[in-house]
């Protein structure tokens, strides 16, 4: 009987040490969320199997959500930025919520305090990051902005100290360990939710193509994958989640691959998608108008001999964004489930079903961007390595930032460069 107790714990994801937790911590757990499906559509679909309502339910809900992500790209970059920045609160909200959940018997002092302080800091620091690095002219024209971003660093890291020093302060003799186990629940939030929201803003700006077509990718490879399970799901994929099918994984992934082929092929003869969105001083607004680089040019690609036979062709004209859309849409389709799988590892920690039940049928907002974060850092990495070169504007910028004397030292080793290269004659010299 002991072995099989202890083998039902294993089946649950619960070891030994999560029964010793679950003593210390008074045994509290978040309370399962409860039906949220509106009753209108409670009422028109009461005749369906509980299957077939789920269906609908997320097939609505799934509807409205990509409309209203039309409708803010239509907005343009500013909204877009305003939208990430709330995902992002409201993902930390979740997290943090379930946190309290679990632990809120002790009623630690300051515990939700210091964790929104934590958040505020963080985002000061990221957030004005970007600000120095992409509005560098407008920081430089105004005297207040020119001092915050001269000191930004050494201020957040200021904000940050007074932050540790009040959890420092805020330690009860009794319950250290659990204090200390909420400090760490807290940091890993904001490496996960913060850090990877200000990514998503940077893929923003190098164009907005690289901000909708991994989402869009993402969102593609989720709808799709639960339907292929849904019809043609026999063969279960992963214990984390028992309803994912290897039917619906392999069915999301080339629908995927060709659902961003697609995608990549309309965007890419967009200049408003296709050129980074770059901040104009004169107007102080964004513009995304420039010359398409060569990633947004048709050009002729060879065939494959295998494939020439197949398909009747020799050759095809195509964008060479669409080859990286290729590596996108396939993160997206065979690593990018795994954020899912990761989140549904957590939630079956600590036996919830969602993370909050802000929509219907759909969870929490984590629970719908839990794959998204994932693929925000590998387009992130994906263009520093493949894509993103020098920037000439940010090295002027750097450049008029310096001492007319250390000016003048760049500009005679740069001339004595450039005649060495015979780029330039000893007469223009």
């Amino acid at each position: 009987n002991l072995q099989e107790s202890e083998s039902e714990n294993k089946l649950d994801g619960e070891t030994a040490s999560d029964s010793e937790s679950k003593s210390e911590f008074g045994g509290s757990s978040p309370v399962p969320t409860s039906d949220d499906t509106p009753e209108v559509l409670n009422r028109a679909l009461s005749n369906l199997s509980s299957r077939w309502k789920n269906w609908w339910v997320r097939g609505i809900l799934t509807l409205a959500m990509i409309t209203f992500f039309f409708i803010i790209i239509y907005l343009g970059p500013m909204v877009l930025m305003t939208i990430v920045m709330c995902v992002q609160i409201k993902c930390f909200h979740e997290i943090i919520t379930i946190g309290y959940n679990v632990y809120h018997s002790y009623d630690l002092p300051w515990f939700r305090t210091l964790s929104w302080y934590f958040l505020l800091c963080v985002n000061y620091f990221f957030y004005g990051e970007t600000v120095t690095d992409y509005f560098f002219t407008l920081v430089q024209r105004e005297e207040p902005l020119r001092i915050l971003s001269k000191y930004h660093r050494f201020i957040s890291f200021t904000l940050y100290l007074t932050g540790f020093c009040m959890f420092v302060l805020s330690l009860v003799k009794k319950h250290y360990r659990l204090q200390f186990y909420m400090f760490g629940w807290t940091h890993v939030t904001l490496l996960i939710v913060v850090t990877q929201s200000h990514l998503i803003i940077h893929n923003l700006f190098e164009g907005m193509i690289w901000f909708i077509v991994p989402i869009s990718c993402v969102i593609c490879n989720d709808i799709m994958a639960y339907m292929f399970g849904f019809f043609f799901g026999r063969t279960p994929l992963i214990k984390l989640s028992p309803k994912k099918t290897w039917e619906g994984f392999i069915g999301g992934f080339f629908a995927t691959v060709l659902f961003g082929l697609l995608l990549s092929y309309v965007m890419s003869g967009y200049r408003c998608f296709t050129c980074p969105v770059e901040f104009n001083n004169d107007t102080n607004s964004f513009t995304v108008d420039c010359e398409p680089s060569e990633l947004f040019q048709l050009q002729e690609y060879n065939i494959p001999l295998v494939l020439q036979s197949v398909v009747g062709w020799k050759t095809v004209r195509m964008y060479p964004f669409q080859i990286h859309s290729i590596a996108l849409s396939t993160f997206a389709s065979l690593i990018g489930p795994f954020g899912g799988f990761f989140a549904s590892g957590f939630k079956r920690a600590f036996k919830i079903k969602d993370f909050a039940n802000t929509i219907p049928g759909h969870g929490g907002i984590m629970d719908r961007f839990d794959c998204q974060y994932l693929m925000a850092t590998f387009v992130n990495v994906y263009i520093a390595s493949f894509i993103r070169g020098p920037n000439p504007s940010k090295l002027i910028q750097q450049f008029l930032t310096l001492r007319p004397d250390q000016q003048l030292h760049i500009f005679n080793t740069l001339k004595a460069h450039l005649v060495d290269k015979g780029m330039l004659g000893l007469e223009d010299a």
